[in-house]
C-alpha cells in the first residue's frame, strides 16, 4: 500500500481541512473530558428520584418548564460537586485502578481548570434555581454541594469508615429540591423520601467497595469493607435495608399512596432485602471470590428505580 501523504505533500486547502479536523477532535476530546468530570452516570441516578418526587408533590404532572428548570439546576449542582470531588481526590484517584484514567489524573484537564469549572457550575446552579424555580430549591442545592464537597470529600472520606453513611446524605437532597421546586416548602413526605435514599446508600455503595476493596486500601480510604469483615458489613447492610423499607412503607399513610406504590414498596423491598441476606450468607462461607457483591450493587439500583417509578405513576391512578 502507498504511504499516507505527509503534510508537506498536501495542498493548502487539504492542509486547512486536515487542521480543522484535528482541531475538531481536540475540542470534542476536551468537551468529553469536562463532561466526565461531572460523573454523568451518578447524575442520572440522582435525577431519577427528582421527577417522581415533583409528580408526587404536584399530585399530577408539573409544568414542563418547572421540570426542565429543576433538572438543569439539579444537574449542574451535582456536576459541580462531582467535579470538585475529583479535584480534591486526584491524588488517590491516581492510585486506584478504576479511577486512574480520570481527566485530572491523565492531565487532560489541569487542577486549576477543574476547580474553576466546578465552582462555575456550582454558582450557576444556585443562581439558575433562584431565578427560575425558587429560593428554597436554590439553597437546598447549595447545601447539597457543600455537604458533598466539604462534608464527605474533605472531612469524612479519608477519616472514617462511616464516610458513605453521613456523606451519602448529599445524594438524598434531590428529593428535597424536587419537592421544594413544586411547593416552595418541605413536608413529612419528602423527609421520608430522603430517609429511603439515606438508608439505601450504604447497601448500595458498600458492595461496590467490596469489589474494589484493594483499590480503596491502596489509596488509604477506610471504606467499611476495607476495615471490617464482610460478615459485619453485610449485617449492617441488612439493618440499613430494614430502615429503608420502613421509610418506604411509612410513606403510604403520610402521602396517601395507592395500591401500585404499596405493592411495589413491599415486593421490591423484600426482594432487595433478600439480596442483602444472601450476601451475608455468602460472606459467612468466607469465599471472597464467590461473594457476588456486584449482584447486590446492581439490585440496589433496580430497587430504587422500581420504587420511584411507582411513585411517579401512583398519583395518576384513580385508586
Amino acid at each position: 500500500m502507498p504511504d499516507a501523504p505527509s503534510p508537506a505533500d498536501l495542498s493548502a486547502p487539504d492542509r486547512a481541512s486536515t487542521g480543522r479536523a484535528a482541531h475538531g477532535r481536540r475540542v470534542r476530546d476536551r468537551v468529553r473530558a469536562y463532561v466526565a468530570l461531572t460523573k454523568p452516570r451518578v447524575i442520572e441516578l440522582l435525577l431519577i428520584t427528582t421527577v417522581p418526587t415533583m409528580i408526587l408533590a404536584q399530585g399530577g404532572f408539573p409544568s414542563w418548564w418547572l421540570i426542565v428548570a429543576t433538572l438543569v439546576g439539579g444537574s449542574t449542582a451535582a456536576g459541580s460537586a462531582n467535579t470538585l470531588n475529583m479535584v480534591y481526590d486526584r491524588d488517590i484517584d491516581a492510585v486506584m485502578n478504576r479511577t486512574r484514567n480520570r481527566p485530572l489524573v491523565t492531565g487532560e484537564i489541569t487542577p486549576r481548570a477543574g476547580l474553576v469549572f466546578g465552582l462555575a457550575l456550582g454558582a450557576f446552579s444556585v443562581v439558575w434555581l433562584w431565578l427560575t424555580v425558587n429560593w428554597v430549591a436554590a439553597l437546598l442545592a447549595l447545601a447539597a454541594n457543600l455537604m458533598y464537597t466539604v462534608g464527605y470529600t474533605m472531612l469524612l472520606k479519608r477519616h472514617t469508615s462511616q464516610n458513605i453513611v453521613w456523606g451519602g446524605a448529599a445524594g438524598c437532597m434531590p428529593v428535597l429540591i424536587g419537592w421544594a421546586a413544586v411547593t416552595g416548602s418541605l413536608d413529612w413526605a419528602p423527609l421520608l423520601l430522603f430517609g429511603i435514599i439515606f438508608f439505601w446508600t450504604p447497601p448500595h455503595y458498600w458492595p461496590l467497595s467490596m469489589k474494589f476493596r484493594q483499590d480503596y486500601a491502596s489509596a488509604g480510604v477506610p471504606m467499611l469493607p476495607v476495615v471490617v469483615a464482610d460478615t459485619r458489613v453485610a449485617r449492617q447492610m441488612i439493618g440499613y435495608c430494614v430502615a429503608m423499607v420502613t421509610c418506604s412503607l411509612a410513606l403510604i399513610p403520610v402521602a396517601g399512596m395507592g395500591w401500585l406504590y404499596s405493592i411495589a414498596a413491599v415486593a421490591s423491598g423484600a426482594w432487595f432485602g433478600g439480596a442483602c441476606v444472601a450476601l451475608y450468607r455468602r460472606a459467612v462461607t468466607g469465599n471472597a471470590r464467590k461473594l457476588g457483591a456486584m449482584k447486590v450493587f446492581h439490585a440496589s439500583i433496580t430497587y430504587l428505580t422500581l420504587v420511584f417509578v411507582a411513585i411517579s405513576i401512583d398519583p395518576f391512578l384513580p385508586f
